[in-house]
């Protein structure tokens, strides 16, 4: 079992429970998966890149990514329906937890200039998305074989009611938030 999920079974539950004034804990908040997804743009025709990128973002989750394709054909952003788009990944359960472990202890760290997370990123059904500029701040990432830095898209889906619940989670989880960019 994760260590991130026993500390959020035993400590992070009843905290949250006081904090958002919850008499059941089945309405404590909770991760119910997270979403990795990178786009390739022009990359995304060549065999090679495509695999490296598929590559590269397998050892990121630890499992293999799908492959997205274009839904229709737009003219002005070149695309043609049926051609391939970019690769995604959804975790969840102990893999999930693992891949935010190794985010907010290893990689997020890593970032140069960085200066912590816009608590911004809460969507209407109070999910938290941001973008991480380079993939390779990943530690799995072997950086001499890498042939172009690419950003990808983290998307972490909540059970939360509010976007104060999600708030509180995240901090919980010690993400980085910066307050001050609000």
């Amino acid at each position: 079992m994760p260590r991130l999920k026993t500390t959020y079974e035993k400590e992070i539950i009843a905290k949250l429970m006081s904090k958002l004034s919850l008499k059941n804990k089945h309405d404590v908040p909770k991760i119910d998966k997270i979403i990795l997804n990178m786009g390739l743009g022009e990359d995304a025709s060549d065999g090679k890149k495509l695999k490296a990128c598929v590559d590269d973002m397998a050892m990121i989750a630890g499992q293999k990514p799908i492959i997205t394709k274009f839904k229709k054909s737009i003219s002005n952003f070149k695309t043609r329906k049926g051609s391939n788009a970019g690769i995604k990944v959804t975790l969840r359960s102990q893999k999930m937890y693992e891949f935010i472990d190794r985010l907010v202890n290893i990689a997020l760290p890593r970032i140069k200039d960085f200066r912590g997370l816009s608590s911004k990123g809460i969507d209407n059904s109070n999910n938290y998305s941001f973008g991480i500029k380079e993939h390779i701040v990943f530690p799995e990432v072997n950086f001499d074989k890498v042939d172009k830095i690419r950003g990808l898209d983290v998307t972490i889906v909540t059970s939360s009611k509010s976007k104060r619940g999600t708030l509180e989670l995240l901090k919980e989880f010690n993400f980085p938030l910066n307050e001050k960019k609000n």
